[in-house]
């Protein structure tokens, strides 16, 4: 039986839209009105944020707060690194995406020799770079700093060298580069892709399950595609992002894409992934309470979280 570990992660210095901080404190109160004693039951570490930076300029516009969401990746490798250290199993709740090159630099910390497997669950691919990103926004790069890539065949920006120089110590974080391979990257439900990374996914041979093949498919032999896909892997790291279900169920998320997950589909994807034996790692981001209506989102969120904690505590 595993023993949970929650890290809480409020941070939002990678995201465009304001609120995601505040997604796991939403969570908790989803859990309160639930009437569950979730957030009783497990233990939970908050990592300690910059969103003081939020009132400051966002500095370049290739890698907005880049130096702030570099010290707080550093201090969410140091937990999770901590947490395998402790025999407890990471359940990250955080703010938005970019937290999630903290969470793979961790585990690769822990565990330098292994071989790492993930599965993304998200709307977008989140595989931009400083040359390649149409916002700025840090939340849509975590899997391009995890495979150490710059994509710059297809460059359209010129980011500054102090750009350049955060960019090369984010993916330095735990001295491991690059801390997981292209083959060992499976996406699921991706949707929302700009030119450079749908060039980049189709020559790095990028796998990606569609929702409709999904549906079409079923959870089970969509998670067994997975796992023997990622067979070769030592484990297998989840992260789930709730933009990855569809705007009609909730819009407290701030980048919404159509033709989403119910919350159903994600919560038995999620529970039938968590159970197998390689997982090492889950972790939920992008619950934004104030783009929402009477805590929606966070509701779902918090009922997929407990499916998932359900089968890892009882697999």
């Amino acid at each position: 039986m595993r023993e949970i570990q929650l890290i809480e992660v409020k941070s939002e210095l990678g995201a465009g839209t304001r609120g995601a901080s505040l997604g796991v404190d939403a969570i908790k109160i989803a859990a309160l009105d639930f009437g569950s004693r979730f957030f009783k039951q497990y233990p939970s570490k908050e990592v300690q944020n910059e969103n003081h930076l939020l009132f400051e300029s966002t500095g370049s516009p290739y890698g907005k707060r880049i130096s702030g969401i570099l010290t707080v990746c550093e201090r969410v490798a140091d937990e999770v690194n901590k947490t395998y250290h402790d025999q407890k199993f990471p359940v990250v709740l955080a703010g938005d995406h970019s937290t999630a090159i903290g969470t793979i630099a961790g585990i690769r910390k822990a565990y330098p020799k292994k071989r790492l497997g993930v599965v993304w669950i998200d709307a977008h691919a989140d595989i931009h770079s400083p040359y390649t990103t149409p916002t700025g926004n840090v939340h849509g790069m975590p899997i391009a700093v995890s495979l150490d890539e710059d994509n710059l065949a297809n460059k359209i920006n010129k980011p500054d060298q102090e750009t350049v120089n955060y960019w090369f110590q984010l993916k330095n974080i735990g001295a491991i580069v690059p801390k997981i391979q292209p083959r060992d990257l499976i996406y699921i439900g991706v949707r929302d892709v700009e030119t450079p990374e749908a060039s980049l996914i189709k020559k790095k041979k990028i796998k990606n399950i569609s929702v409709a093949n999904f549906r079409k498919l079923g959870v089970e032999r969509i998670v067994n595609d997975i796992t023997s896909y990622l067979d070769q892997c030592d484990m297998i790291y989840v992260s789930f992002d709730v933009d990855s279900m569809d705007p009609t169920i909730s819009r407290g998320t701030g980048t919404p894409v159509p033709n989403g997950f119910t919350e159903r589909e994600a919560g038995a994807l999620v529970a039938r992934l968590c159970a197998h034996p390689k997982i090492c790692c889950f972790e939920m981001v992008e619950v934004n309470p104030t783009l929402d209506s009477e805590n929606l989102m966070a509701e779902n969120a918090f009922e997929i979280l407990n499916r998932a904690i359900n089968a890892l505590v009882h697999d």
